[in-house]
């Protein structure tokens, strides 16, 4: 099966080789302005392929995402110095107002996965976009908070010592700033966390939970002050959520898509969990939250809601 890749930066060459490692796909394509760029990083992900699983990685043009049946959006611009963060959305719509139409040109049935920042608006303007080629918006799918869940169930895990697999816990809301860390939802072995803690002797306080929240709400903040980037953790998140799609997982994972209206704020696009499959997503599971966390999730969603309205575009 093909794999497209648009943008061939740290994140969508981390995707492809993550993609490489757990052996999704067949062949992946990496197609960028910097065409040098992406035929180095395809030569090196391909020097991988004899350690992992038989791939076929190269570059091209968007032609050669003919077929493709997952295509994922990386590309985009970064913030230049005193540039709002509305202002920089204005220059990725535009910038995706042309790398849509393109794909679908020659991906007509792909899955449209979106990475670039800010994931929930960009999302939805994919999928404003996509609509205007009959594409659904059950098929364009953004990465949305499906690392945050990673990160706050690796906490979870090296706090109650057990394996991270068996820690269920999940982020909801914005990819971002305003997310909410559901720990009324959490479980460890279909155990809840409180009755967990009791069998095993341990605890977790109100202290340890502020320290877990910051971890997870500022992890991008402080991988980026240490090393400029992150794409370990989102690349391995898009490997995950392309194979879900590419096998028919069903996968519940915590993406972005645009939804009628999340706790009474309409049209938006933010995470929650969603069933994930062959045709992108297949159902949207609204988790019974506490009150203080249904509060948070939609002043979440107000925020995504007012930053849509405020693009000049004419998306809304």
């Amino acid at each position: 099966m093909k794999i497209g890749i648009i943008g061939s930066g740290l994140v969508g060459a981390t995707a492809a080789y993550a993609m490489v490692m757990r052996g999704v796909g067949r062949h992946i394509v990496l197609v960028d302005l910097n065409r040098e760029r992406a035929s180095a990083e395809a030569d090196d992900i391909l020097h991988a392929v004899p350690f992992a699983h038989p791939m076929e990685i190269s570059f091209g043009d968007y032609a050669d995402l003919s077929n493709a049946r997952v295509v994922i959006l990386s590309a985009g611009v970064s913030q230049r110095p005193g540039e709002t963060r509305l202002q920089l959305l204005e220059r990725n719509a535009r910038i995706f107002a042309q790398v849509v139409p393109q794909v679908l040109a020659h991906a007509p049935d792909a899955i449209l996965l979106v990475a670039t920042n800010p994931v929930d608006i960009m999302t939805y303007i994919t999928a404003y976009y996509a609509a205007q080629h009959g594409v659904s918006s059950n098929r364009v799918i953004g990465s949305g908070t499906t690392l945050d869940t990673a990160r706050f169930r690796t906490l979870l895990a090296r706090q109650l010592g057990v394996d991270s697999q068996h820690v269920h816990a999940y982020v909801l809301g914005e990819h971002g700033d305003s997310e909410v860390l559901t720990w009324s939802l959490i479980s460890v072995g279909g155990i809840p966390l409180e009755d967990y803690c009791k069998l095993r002797g341990l605890s977790v306080c109100q202290e340890d939970r502020q320290v877990i929240d910051q971890q997870v709400r500022n992890a991008a903040y402080h991988i980026i002050q240490g090393k400029g980037s992150t794409y370990y953790g989102i690349g391995s998140a898009l490997a995950r959520i392309t194979e879900a799609v590419l096998r028919d997982q069903r996968a519940i994972l915590t993406v972005t898509t645009p939804l009628r209206d999340v706790l009474g704020v309409p049209d938006v696009s933010v995470s929650l969990p969603h069933l994930v499959g062959g045709e992108g997503i297949l159902a949207t599971l609204q988790p019974p939250l506490s009150d203080e966390e249904s509060r948070a999730l939609q002043a979440s969603a107000k925020l995504i809601r007012h930053l849509i309205s405020e693009l000049s575009l004419q998306i809304t």
